[in-house]
């Protein structure tokens, strides 16, 4: 089992960018896929990005490709979600989540959650 908190969220203006980090407890985080996903209010979560558990693969929404960079480090068993060039409609909670199945995109193939936190882009 594992748990997954999350930092980095803020405030920020369209343009500008934050860096997100997924702190996991445990000694087995390099056997699990890590994925961003988001929710904003009145929608439903959607994937952001995933990585595989070397980081040799990842995946990324249409809609932050070129603008969002995920990474990982298995020695310190924190996952990272670069945020660059935000905009308005990045506006969420975003949660990392976890997965020892294997490679998916899907919410509910993650079986570990982090509680979320807020990120808001001003105009």
């Amino acid at each position: 089992q594992v748990q997954l908190v999350e930092s980095g969220g803020g405030l920020v203006r369209s343009g500008g960018s934050l860096r997100l980090s997924c702190a996991a407890s445990g000694r087995t985080f390099s056997r699990y896929t890590m994925g961003w996903f988001r929710q904003a209010l009145g929608k439903e979560r959607e994937i952001v990005a995933t990585i595989t558990r070397t980081g040799a693969i990842t995946y990324y929404a249409d809609s932050v490709k070129g603008r969002f960079t995920i990474s990982r480090d298995n020695a310190k068993n924190t996952a990272y979600l670069q945020m660059n060039n935000l905009k308005p409609e990045d506006t969420a909670v975003y949660y990392c989540a976890a997965d020892l199945t294997g490679w998916g995109t899907g919410a509910t193939q993650y079986g570990y959650w982090g509680q979320g936190t807020q990120v808001t882009v001003s105009s």
